[in-house]
């Protein structure tokens, strides 16, 4: 880490030493990529960009983890303008990507310094306002939550970092923590058919091949599944957070009608389809309404139907051999 860097103090495995930790590898490889000349060395340039794609991790930890945390602290800036920013990036890598894939120097470098600036500059913003600001807000439990979720995301960095707190034993006799739960765990196991254990239920929506998000009838994401392949990153700093905060600031308004349309009970679905990360997803809203037809908020699913769309004709034997 620069000595220059003002969280030098703070204990490994902080989240913001984290930060500043990718920054070191995120500078290398940007020198790399505009020192390598797309028509001369190709597949050298793809390998840098592919190391460099991988700060979409911490473009995600950011959104679900760091900015949540600075919203219950009253500071929303971060999660309207930064994310736009983050947003501005994709779409460049996009570009990059689209023209590697089409052999097309020329386009390659006209955009790399599009790239490049952009991701510098978001870095200035970083060191200068928003890791300052965040460490003078936040608390030291929060940041101890923070790098739990982060788990679920990853890093930029080539091993784990280190864990925070750092780990160290306490005899069961002698923990006397209070930890709180974030909701009621009364009358959680009566379902309308059949009954199951907390862990069949785990093991449910772990298995389920799709990503579902409850967001309650006040807004805000009680439960989202932990499956093996999201579609979209997750992590439990959404918990509680204002579903408005958890889209990019471009799709807010798309969903805030959804919302208030639910909410009225004028519509009860909305689909979408999209291509991310050249795969094909399928985004679908369902109203959530007890028996009353009471509005109990929505469920947001996500699909990759990719190979879904492939299928034709029938397959009626098992083909594991």
């Amino acid at each position: 880490m620069n000595d220059t860097c003002p969280t030098k103090t703070l204990p490994e495995g902080h989240p913001i030493r984290v930060y500043f930790q990718e920054n070191d590898i995120i500078h290398t490889l940007l020198e790399e990529l505009t020192a390598t000349n797309p028509a001369e060395e190709l597949q050298k340039y793809t390998n840098i960009f592919n190391q460099l794609y991988t700060i979409e991790k911490r473009f995600a930890r950011k959104e679900n983890q760091l900015f949540p945390f600075l919203e219950k602290r009253g500071w929303n800036g971060p999660s309207q303008g930064m994310w736009s920013f983050h947003d501005n990036l994709r779409e460049q890598f996009r570009l990059i990507r689209y023209y590697l894939k089409t052999n097309n120097p020329e386009k390659i470098n006209t955009n790399t310094p599009f790239l490049v600036d952009g991701i510098y500059r978001l870095l200035n913003v970083e060191e200068t306002v928003l890791f300052p600001n965040a460490l003078d807000l936040l608390e030291e439990k929060d940041w101890i939550k923070m790098r739990a979720g982060e788990e679920e995301i990853g890093w930029m960095l080539s091993k784990n970092p280190a864990a925070y707190p750092s780990q160290k034993y306490i005899h069961p006799s002698e923990d006397f923590t209070q930890r709180e739960m974030p909701f009621s765990l009364e009358n959680t196991s009566h379902y309308d058919e059949g009954y199951m254990t907390v862990e069949q239920v785990n093991l449910l929506f772990r298995t389920l091949p799709l990503d579902l998000t409850y967001v309650d009838e006040n807004d805000k994401v009680i439960f989202y599944n932990r499956g093996e392949e999201r579609v979209f990153p997750r992590s439990a700093g959404i918990i509680g957070r204002e579903v408005k905060f958890c889209h990019p600031p471009k799709s807010v308004d798309t969903v805030l009608k959804i919302l208030d349309e639910f909410r009225k009970g004028t519509k009860s679905e909305s689909s979408f389809w999209i291509n991310f990360k050249e795969r094909l997803i399928y985004i679908r809203y369902f109203a959530v309404r007890d028996a009353d037809k009471n509005y109990k908020g929505v469920i947001e699913m996500s699909q990759d139907i990719t190979d879904i769309k492939k299928i034709e004709g029938e397959k009626r034997l098992l083909d594991w051999e």
